[in-house]
């Protein structure tokens, strides 16, 4: 019955009660039939009715639609279904991985809100006796906030404040102690282990059932990040030191600092996690969100999983009717009051503030709009190069008390629209309609539908816009980021006390809320940590090394139909692996990758070695002496699941040694895709192992065929045995060497 005409409940209950009992004839009949009356968002009601009856109810003045009931299944909050995650597939990674059974997760962030639902023991087992780990207490959390699903909390805020000054949680912004404040470590951790919630949702959208990856595996939280100024990387230290110490089996830090990078003796999470994984311990990171610009990708260690953010197949579409009767589909997440009623709409530019220039009023920067032109309308705004977010467009005009805001920009799935503010995010190409539309319409006016959870109907999964792009600034001839997986419009629990801060639009009187749709690689990150559990849950012996490259080598280069991956971008193009690295995750692929391409930690220190890095410094970042060659051979040769030559001049040759981890008996045959311009051979191009044969060393030669400056180019490395797919991705950028430079 569309929007409601009352404030009052039982008044709308009471209509509803009238309606049917004058179709059924009685208010008996009617107290009988009616199942639900819809009072609070919106008007309406369910009620069990022949189809005659719901035909003339279909009559009433004031009724929208009727539309029959539907038995429909439950569905989880989408992105580890999207993944194949799910118990329903019997030798599949959950339950192969008993849900992560037996691994602890130690996660690096800002903290925790421990009464989530998320985080609920119902089941857990006790903490196994090799965990060391303590609950420390502070403002508002002492040790019964800890339980068998958080078995361990710190925090850590000394390098934070000797950098700031002392930070008083008198003021509600902080909470000294691993509460979380900010919501950002509640999500990522109930992303990576968050036991099952039935109907979470935000705020009505993506509504299901929410649980992490390795809902069984044990979470210790290490608060490293404040609301008020981000994470200091002596506390971050401070933190992996801990997380060693306490026994935790693989450390997930969804942080991290933009270009340029600091060398790896100088970086406090490439040395914390040196020593992480010299223990076993796999360190999963977020690779970034400054693209899709090249050499962005942060945490660039080769010990290090960094993780690129793609999309689900779920989107949240809202339509905007026009005073014509056209229709423009956009993106939102707004669910809030003030919809489905027209409001006159102008161009930003054309209401500018006195000499403020069109260009800055068509994207509604901050005070660039005519408060009297912008109150009680909707405003069209467009992304420029100087004010690119539609955050900043809506702040600009609920200022102003505008009715909404239609922000047009380039095409991306992830809705960067408030959810709190009116706002429906479209492209350019739909603004530019919109335009057309008002330049027709003596009054243009516009009215917004309630934003809607479809699932199924967008091609998935893409590379996010936003997702840092390599290669590496730091070390490029190695591969990064690593690998990809969702971090778009990701549901995952969140801090109630965040929420409450967020919560002071005049437009938005809710409750704060527990779950909340965020994206950026932070999102992905926990991905990749809860199939880590998963894995190591099934092969407790494999080394960090070794699970990454069953990820890389099991990884998929195609979207869900079978097409090559799409990466978001200024266009949209084919993904190539510095967009994600070997691909799109597939864990239950990653449960038997058939060979490994693994690396002992001494490598890395002759890696270091090779970086040029001296001595001293080496022994003070790793605390071991390895007898090292310094040859940049060793870039090229360290053993990774991928080959990366940033400068090939005419010819070179690089080795790799692979573990087999299949069959005893098994007879493995090279193949090779090629990157444009370049002669690959493989030597040997059979590889036969058995109970005495499990590791064999092979050899790739990499000839130009051009004499010519090249950009980089993409192949890969396959080795097939009729059951496993092991597939390395290869780069490849031909440089003239200077000898042929000078003859031409």
């Amino acid at each position: 019955m569309g929007e409601r005409h009352t404030d009052e409940p039982n008044l709308l209950e009471d209509s509803h009660h009238q309606i049917l009992s004058d179709i059924l004839g009685s208010k008996e009949s009617a107290k009988e039939s009616i199942l639900y009356s819809y009072k609070h968002g919106f008007s309406g009601f369910a009620a069990v009715l022949s189809q005659s009856q719901a035909k003339l109810i279909a009559d009433v003045p004031g009724v929208v639609h009727v539309v029959p009931n539907r038995i429909l299944n439950l569905h989880t909050t989408r992105s580890w279904d999207f993944l194949q995650v799910k118990p329903q597939i019997v030798d599949g990674i959950l339950s192969e991985g008993h849900s992560g059974l037996g691994t602890i997760i130690g996660v690096m962030d800002t903290g925790i809100w421990p009464e989530s639902e998320s985080f609920r023991d119902d089941g857990m087992g006790k903490f196994p006796s090799r965990w060391k780990g303590i609950c420390q207490e502070g403002n508002r959390f002492n040790r019964s906030h800890c339980n068998r699903k958080i078995i361990g909390a710190r925090w850590y805020i000394k390098g934070y404040e000797a950098e700031f000054g002392k930070l008083s949680p008198s003021d509600g912004v902080e909470f000294l102690s691993p509460r979380d404040a900010v919501g950002h470590g509640t999500h990522t951790s109930s992303t990576a282990s968050g036991a099952e919630v039935k109907n979470a949702n935000f705020r009505g959208l993506a509504q299901g059932i929410a649980r992490g990856g390795a809902p069984s595996s044990w979470l210790a939280i290490y608060k490293v990040c404040w609301a008020t100024g981000g994470c200091s990387s002596a506390d971050l230290l401070a933190a992996i030191d801990d997380a060693i110490f306490d026994g935790v089996d693989i450390i997930s830090a969804s942080l991290g600092s933009p270009p340029p990078l600091s060398t790896y003796v100088d970086d406090a999470l490439a040395i914390g996690s040196f020593h992480a994984v010299a223990r076993g311990i796999s360190v999963v990171c977020s690779a970034g969100n400054t693209g899709p610009y090249p050499q962005t990708v942060i945490n660039t260690a080769p010990w290090v999983m960094t993780v690129a953010a793609s999309t689900i197949d779920r989107d949240f579409p809202a339509v905007i009717t026009l005073g014509n009767n056209q229709t423009v589909v956009g993106q939102s997440f707004y669910t809030g009051r003030g919809l489905n009623k027209f409001h006159p709409i102008v161009y930003g530019a054309d209401i500018a503030a006195t000499n403020i220039d069109g260009t800055s009023a068509g994207s509604c920067d901050l005070e660039t709009l005519n408060a009297t032109l912008a109150r009680g309308k909707v405003i069209l705004c467009f992304q420029s190069r100087w004010q690119r977010s539609a955050a900043i467009a809506s702040k600009s005009v609920l200022e102003l008390k505008g009715a909404g805001v239609i922000f047009a920009q380039f095409p991306t799935k992830d809705v960067s629209c408030p959810w709190s503010f009116p706002c429906v995010q479209v492209d350019f190409e739909a603004g530019t309609s919109l335009l057309t539309y008002m330049a027709a319409s003596r009054k243009p006016v516009v009215k917004f539908s309630f934003s809607k959870t479809v699932i199924g109907q967008q091609l998935a999964p893409e590379i996010a816009y936003f997702s840092s792009r390599g290669p590496s600034s730091l070390s490029p001839s190695v591969l990064k980021p690593d690998i990809a997986a969702p971090g778009v419009d990701i549901l995952a629990s969140w801090s109630p006390a965040a929420s409450s801060k967020l919560l002071n639009s005049p437009q938005t009187k809710a409750s704060p809320f527990n779950f909340k749709l965020d994206s950026g690689t932070s999102m992905a990150c926990p991905h990749i940590s809860g199939i880590v559990a998963l894995l190591k849950g099934i092969h407790p012996k494999w080394s960090p090394a070794a699970i990454k490259s069953a990820l890389v080598t099991t990884a998929s280069m195609k979207d869900e139909y079978g097409q090559n991956t799409v990466a978001e971008g200024a266009p949209h193009k084919q993904a190539d692996p510095f967009d994600y690295g070997g691909g799109n995750v597939d864990p239950n692929k990653a449960l038997d990758p058939g060979l490994i391409y693994d690396i002992k930690p001494s490598d890395y220190v002759c890696f270091l070695y090779a970086m040029g890095y001296n001595s001293t410094a080496i022994r003070l970042m790793t605390r071991v002496h390895t007898p090292c060659h310094k040859s940049v051979k060793f870039l090229r040769n360290l053993n990774l699941p991928s080959i990366t030559l940033p400068e090939l001049k005419q010819r070179m040759t690089v080795s790799r040694t692979v573990t087999n981890v299949g069959p005893v008996n098994s007879i493995y045959v090279a193949r090779i895709q090629a990157p444009a311009g370049i002669d690959v051979s493989v030597e040997p191009w059979i590889l036969t192992f058995n109970s005495t044969t499990k590791k064999l060393k092979f050899k790739v030669t990499f000839c130009s065929q051009l004499k010519v400056q090249g950009r980089y180019s993409f192949g890969n490395l396959y080795w097939e045995d009729g059951i496993h797919v092991v597939r390395i991705p290869v780069v490849v950028r031909i440089v003239i060497n200077n000898h042929l430079y000078s003859e031409t």
